[in-house]
């Protein structure tokens, strides 16, 4: 297998102003190709650029670096790489059209600045930028004047909007034309309400009888990822062993997230979903909103966070409201079936609780929730949920438990 290293480039990234997704892309867009990332490398802007490229030069056979391609000061990354290369640049008639043209469009004057980025150094390969001004290059391995050969470099756009793109349409075909097929296969599956270690008893020693098997696992808040790779044929015989052992904490052998197979649900029985959410303030909305397609399903939400908006909004009962307190499983049952019944849903969620740290009684101490389910034709419901947390975990923890209510209401009909 290729050696291949990533270099991400930015002073943001280190100040943590900017959440580097470069990594997850990448590796992601690698894998069917045969090629995984062997290093990951973030460095600021500046000299640092310089020293990690030759760095990697002596390490791998193939280098994606990112970032430091624009018309400011501190992007020098094109201007480094000629430098360990040992080439000069020139200016690209056709780059600098192309850069003279979007700035039109946009109606904006070209300047010294901007025409910088059409300064192509010799022997690159220009990689043709369809959302911004930079174009990326590619650099096939050539002679070093300290021996050895470079690896095959690319360098591209650090905005994600533009390297994206760049990198479906221009790398992906020329790694693709460097790498031999791969007979390996991953398969990622979404296992919700166990731990990490649990999963790991359950499964990692029925999975390794099975041969050559490589298992990783991802714990994030309420749920693992186990990640499998290995030939297909094994892959097909390690589903239905992950299956048994897990019963219904499996919620996808595909990768999907609880949300998006909680949405591929509801499409397939043609039925919408609405929310009335109090403690999470919107995140379950906004947590269906962001997944495509979620338009044929959602209707909309209420973010009921006082009890006025509760009564008025949601037909909550104010003596109800008075007796058994906001946070009650008979407040998120009202809250889901006045919802339903208000936006003309087939299944509504709710959420009342007490997200913390202050705020929490005895009976009802900080991280305590209550979520409702209300469907068409059946008797709304709530249960209880104890998320002893900060505040964000909370509002994480609950989402994918009224996703999962959710999820197993509609698959008991």
């Amino acid at each position: 297998m290729m050696r291949l290293e990533l270099l991400n480039t930015g002073s943001e990234l280190l100040l943590g102003a900017v959440l580097n997704t470069h990594v997850r892309y990448i590796a992601d867009q690698l894998f069917p190709l045969g090629l995984r990332l062997e290093r990951q490398t973030t460095v600021p802007d500046g000299a640092a650029i310089g020293s990690a490229m030759r760095e990697s030069f002596g390490r791998c056979d193939i280098l994606i670096v990112t970032g430091g391609l624009g018309p400011t000061s501190d992007d020098i990354t094109r201007d480094l790489a000629a430098e360990l290369l040992g080439v000069s640049m020139q200016q690209d008639p056709e780059v600098l059209q192309a850069i003279d043209a979007r700035m039109s469009r946009r109606g904006f004057v070209m300047n010294a600045a901007i025409a910088r980025q059409a300064l192509v150094p010799d022997g690159a390969q220009v990689l043709p930028n369809t959302n911004g001004t930079a174009p990326g290059l590619y650099f096939p391995p050539r002679p070093l004047d300290g021996g050895g050969h470079s690896p095959h470099l690319f360098l591209l756009p650090g905005p994600p909007r533009e390297l994206y793109p760049m990198f479906e349409r221009e790398v992906e075909p020329r790694l693709d034309a460097l790498t031999e097929t791969t007979t390996t296969t991953h398969a990622t599956y979404k296992i919700v309400g166990l731990g990490e270690s649990k999963v790991q008893d359950l499964l990692e020693h029925q999975l390794l009888k099975l041969g050559s098997v490589e298992i990783g696992y991802c714990a994030r808040p309420g749920e693992v990822d186990l990640r499998l790779i290995a030939e297909p044929a094994l892959i097909e015989q390690a589903t239905p062993m992950i299956a048994h052992a897990c019963g219904d904490a499996l919620i996808s052998d595909d990768g999907r997230s609880l949300g998006e197979v909680l949405l591929g649900e509801l499409r397939e029985r043609n039925q919408t979903l609405v929310t009335a959410e109090s403690c999470t303030g919107g995140r379950i909305a906004n947590a269906m909103t962001d997944l495509p397609g979620a338009s044929e399903v959602f209707l909309g939400g209420v973010v009921a966070y006082a009890n006025e908006v509760k009564i008025g909004q949601l037909n909550v009962s104010p003596e109800l409201l008075k007796a058994k307190g906001a946070v009650s499983a008979e407040v998120a049952e009202q809250m889901a079936e006045g919802v339903r019944l208000a936006l003309h849903a087939d299944l509504a969620i709710s959420t009342t609780g007490i997200a913390g740290p202050g705020g929490g009684t005895e009976l009802k101490p900080a991280g305590t929730v209550f979520i409702g389910i209300s469907q068409k034709g059946k008797n709304a419901f709530a249960v209880r949920k104890d998320f002893p947390s900060d505040r964000d975990t909370f509002k994480h923890l609950t989402m994918q438990t009224a996703f999962l209510l959710a999820l197993r209401q509609l698959r008991d009909e």
